[in-house]
């Protein structure tokens, strides 16, 4: 029987008064999974949960919410025990936008559950992002700009679901303007204004928006797009088709793969790693190769994918 322990977002509808919905406890029970159940009491804590954890205890560290709780997990694993042999990852996505769990071909609690039931297992890299010098990591992307701003309208519409960032989008196109950007990517400069920048080590963001369709969890480097300033009525046509990753061919957005990256704006802009926001620039970031493992559903897997021993 696999042990897990499971850190779940206590906003989630999966949990009531810091307990399992029965519904959920049962699936998991009837595919022998054991679980200790972590339920978070404020924005951050998954982190500190983490923090005291006895992670060689467990087959599995699975974190249940959205984006931002899978963060949490990873800064905390990665913060508090470096030096340890981890355990491979899992998600149960019950959360807002859910965008890097498609690339592990997790689309429900149901394909998290199968995920670790398969017991098959994905090396994923890591991106490093810098603030006062001290290393943070994300694992889907991290925008800046318009696309941070379209994110912190949706962050208000919970109800609206993924179409909280379509409605995000419309509403900041009112106010859209441009910053100043200088990015060097693997030692070539970007210089001018700017819209925004993803640095992405997975393809989508808000849910189904296929940001950067060429990008690989496991090639050992991310992937840059970046907006160069476009008119209003060149944005409101260019939006639908991120949706297909066709976004790209608008001859304002280029596309990068790097392997370190350095991000200086003006003025200082937030960010937004893996949904999360936190920091500002600057900031300079760098991939750490295939440097976690998650459990993945059949139909994910590459050359390096593993088969955990039973």
């Amino acid at each position: 029987m696999m042990k897990i322990v499971l850190i779940a977002n206590s906003r989630s509808n999966q949990i009531r008064d810091h307990q399992l919905s029965p519904d959920l406890e049962k699936a998991l029970k009837d595919n022998h999974i054991r679980f200790d159940l972590l339920s978070t009491q404020y924005h951050g804590h998954a982190s500190d949960l983490i923090r005291h954890l006895a992670v060689q205890d467990y087959d599995a560290v699975v974190s249940m919410g959205g984006d931002g709780t899978n963060y949490q997990v990873l800064n905390g694993l990665l913060k508090y025990h470096p030096e340890a042999p981890l355990p491979p990852l899992g998600i149960l996505p019950a959360g807002r936008g859910n965008s890097f769990a498609r690339d592990l071909q997790i689309f429900d609690l149901e394909d998290g559950i199968a995920a670790l039931r398969s017991q098959m297992t994905r090396k994923v890299d890591v991106c490093c992002f810098s603030q006062a010098e001290n290393p943070y990591y994300f694992v889907n992307l991290m925008g800046l700009g318009f696309v941070a701003d379209v994110a912190q309208t949706a962050a208000r519409l919970k109800w609206a679901a993924d179409f909280g960032y379509v409605i995000g989008v419309w509403y900041r196109l009112m106010g859209l303007s441009f910053h100043e950007l200088v990015l060097e990517i693997d030692g070539k400069v970007i210089q001018g204004k700017n819209c925004f920048v993803e640095i992405c080590n997975s393809r989508y963001t808000g849910g189904s928006m296929l940001m950067a369709p060429e990008a690989q969890i496991d090639d050992g480097r991310f992937d840059v797009v970046v907006l160069s300033p476009l008119s209003r009525l060149s944005l409101i046509a260019t939006f639908p088709k991120i949706f297909k990753g066709t976004h790209v061919k608008n001859p304002a957005v280029r596309c990068i793969q790097a392997k370190s990256a350095s991000v200086r704006t003006h003025p200082q802009k937030k960010l937004l790693p893996d949904g999360e926001f936190f920091g500002t620039t600057p900031t300079k970031i760098s991939i750490l190769p295939q440097q976690v493992r998650y459990f993945i559903r059949r139909g994910a897997e590459t050359g390096d994918a593993h088969q955990e021993p039973r």
